[in-house]
C-alpha cells in the first residue's frame, strides 16, 4: 500500500498538480490552525459545537476545509476554544 506522504510527493512532481496545490496554501494553513486550536483547547468536536451553538458536523466541515468560514464563524471558534483571532496580510515574495 502507498503511504499518503509518498503519494503526495509523487503527485506534486506534476507541475499542474503542484500549481493547484500551491494555490490552496492559505486554505491548508487555515485548516491546520483550526484543528490545532481545537486540540489545544482539549475540546472534542461535539463539545466545541455545543459551546458554539452549532453541530458537530459543522465543526468537522470547518476542520476539513469543506467551505470557507466567515470571519464571524472564526471569531466564535476562537472564543469557544479560548483563543484570539488574528488575521494578517503578508507581502507576497516575488518569484525568481
Amino acid at each position: 500500500m502507498t503511504k499518503l506522504k509518498n503519494l503526495k510527493a509523487r503527485l506534486l512532481k506534476d507541475p499542474e498538480v503542484r500549481r493547484h496545490y500551491d494555490a490552496m496554501e492559505e486554505e491548508f494553513a487555515l485548516m491546520a490552525a483550526v484543528a490545532k486550536a481545537r486540540a489545544r483547547s482539549g475540546l472534542s468536536q461535539a463539545q466545541l459545537a455545543k459551546k458554539m451553538k452549532t453541530t458537530q458536523s459543522t465543526i468537522a466541515r470547518l476542520e476539513s476545509g469543506r467551505g470557507m468560514p466567515s470571519t464571524r464563524t472564526l471569531g466564535r471558534f476562537a472564543k469557544a476554544t479560548g483563543h484570539k483571532l488574528k488575521i494578517s496580510f503578508e507581502p507576497v515574495r516575488a518569484k525568481g
